[in-house]
């Protein structure tokens, strides 16, 4: 089985190497966070799109990795792992809209709850056409949709836990039945169940090759270099400006970055919080999304593994200082903080995270060992200047209250996810949790529910299904505030993971590049978009 991960918390870049850990204490001196502190809210950046849009060339992207895959069942729907290759070849039946702050129709002409939100019609526009000429109708979608469902897809488990029926009413509607109520519903149809797939993309062998309703079709794809999308004429708002876009895959942020500045790319993806420092000193076009709980170690507690032990997990909680971790690092970039979601985010509330507090890990560690453990915590991590930064920074917090860490370094991005996600042979590990700011709820669901398939290993409760049960059925701010708040209290009481920080994802462009739209998961569509 393959798996897909929303990208680790941070990438193999050419980071700032941050300087080795002396002692077990963070600086005494504490910096404020520098140019995060301008990147604190989704939407846009310095973008002027006035002019007249001029008809043609190629806008070159410098993406976060290449995709394994352009299957929405396979890959997840996001800007670091394909999300905008698959949004500008399929499109979505929604989107979210940065400045309404709330997900609108996109494919859709409209979508409406009944008065309780166990029930969502969906009414597609007319004349929408797949790119090999049959349509886009309510037909089309419930086989896309039927086929997400039956695969082992980023959200099937989401999906199928709450979508009991989809029915193609007549040509253009969609009615959705649900198990319970949810009023954030049209998010989902944001990601990959929304990713609409025609029929003709899977072949008789079984094999898939993409076909949507998108602004773009594919063309090339040279691995490990690029892949080409081509302008649709006939796609249904209008054939796009350009002629096509190419996803180049240069190896890091840093390249990317430099790439963008040297004018060798029109726009690059950045999310390590020192670069988004430099992004915004230039004061260039960007995009931004907020990802709460992007920096953290999550920790494994199947049997046999330390944190297993509710002790330990919650000692290693403790142990950690999240400002230490911001400053070891990206030398003090960034936000540090122990919370699900800092004070910049719509959905915090007055339950903070846990406070390190040394004295009280010591003694968790030692009750522990008197038990039996031998106090040991197998580290996975990677290998760029930044997670060894952060292994090191670990290594001596978990030291000075009793623990010994053995670090286990992945030489790649795909070996940790192995270790990680696939053989979980880990017992703390550097990983990236990614709560977005327009919905949360999905990676609630799948990363720590008792049903969730993306929990690898970490510890999940029937009281935290609860309170994630308690937020999707929330119909008002308050309500909703309320079950976030029961859930940073269940996390603080079971630890499944170790909350560090959270990052802004930036899409950022050279000024001569206009009319780029956004969406949730740090996607971007480029059916307006044009370049001078």
């Amino acid at each position: 089985m393959s798996i897909h991960v929303p990208g680790l918390r941070r990438t193999a870049a050419a980071v700032v190497a941050a300087s080795l850990l002396l002692s077990g204490c963070a600086s005494e001196e504490k910096k404020e966070p520098r140019g995060q502190g301008k990147a604190l809210a989704e939407g846009f950046r310095n973008v002027d799109d006035s002019g007249e849009p001029s008809a043609g060339g190629t806008l070159t992207y410098g993406a976060y990795t290449e995709p394994a895959s352009l299957d929405p069942t396979v890959t997840i729907a996001a800007a670091t792992t394909g999300g905008n290759e698959m949004a500008n070849i399929f499109d979505t039946l929604t989107t979210f809209d940065p400045e309404k702050q709330e997900f609108v129709p996109r494919l859709a002409e409209s979508i409406e709850p009944n008065s309780d939100f166990t029930s969502w019609t969906l009414t597609l526009r007319e004349d929408v056409t797949f790119s090999d000429g049959t349509p886009l109708d309510a037909e089309a979608v419930v086989w896309s949709q039927q086929r997400y469902a039956a695969a082992k897809a980023p959200e099937t488990a989401l999906w199928n836990a709450n979508v009991t029926s989809t029915t193609a009413t007549d040509a253009l509607t969609v009615t959705y039945d649900l198990a319970r109520p949810w009023p954030l519903f049209p998010g989902i149809l944001s990601t990959g169940p929304g990713m609409v797939v025609a029929k003709s993309s899977v072949g008789a062998d079984g094999r898939f090759t993409p076909v949507g309703a998108g602004p773009f079709t594919l063309g090339a794809w040279k691995p490990g270099e690029s892949i080409d999308l081509e302008a649709r004429a006939d796609y249904w708002d209008g054939a796009p400006h350009l002629d096509s876009v190419r996803m180049a895959f240069l190896g890091d942020q840093r390249t990317s970055l430099d790439s963008l500045v040297g004018g060798d790319v029109d726009a690059a993806l950045v999310r390590d919080p020192d670069l988004v420092d430099e992004v915004l000193d230039l004061e260039l076009p960007a995009y931004v999304n907020m990802r709460a709980a992007s920096n953290v170690a999550i920790i494994n507690a199947a049997e046999g593994a330390a944190g297993h032990d509710p002790r330990v997990r919650k000692a290693i909680a403790l142990a950690i200082d999240p400002e230490l971790m911001r400053e070891r690092m990206f030398g003090g970039a960034g936000i540090a903080s122990s919370d699900l979601f800092p004070d910049y985010s719509v959905w915090h509330t007055d339950v903070a995270g846990l406070a390190p507090d040394r004295e009280e890990a010591t003694k968790l560690v030692e009750e522990a060992k008197a038990d039996g453990w031998d106090g040991v915590i197998t580290y996975v991590d990677g290998t760029d200047p930044a997670s060894r930064a952060a292994t090191q920074a670990v290594k001596a917090s978990l030291e000075a209250v009793g623990m010994t860490l053995d670090p286990k370094p992945a030489r790649t991005i795909s070996e940790q996810i192995t270790r990680i996600a696939v053989e979980r042979d880990y017992d703390l590990a550097g990983w990236s949790v990614n709560f977005v700011e327009a919905d949360p709820y999905a990676r609630m669901f799948a990363l720590m529910s008792t049903t969730g398939t993306q929990t690898y290993g970490m510890y999940t409760s029937p009281a935290m299904d609860e309170h994630i049960a308690a937020f999707q059925a929330a119909t008002t701010r308050d309500d909703q505030l309320a079950a976030v708040s029961a859930i940073q209290e269940q996390v603080n009481e079971d630890v499944p993971f170790v909350t560090f920080g959270p990052y802004s994802e930036l899409s950022v462009w050279n000024k001569d590049v206009h009319g780029i739209t956004g969406g949730a998961n740090s996607i971007i569509m480029l059916d307006d978009a044009w370049v001078d």
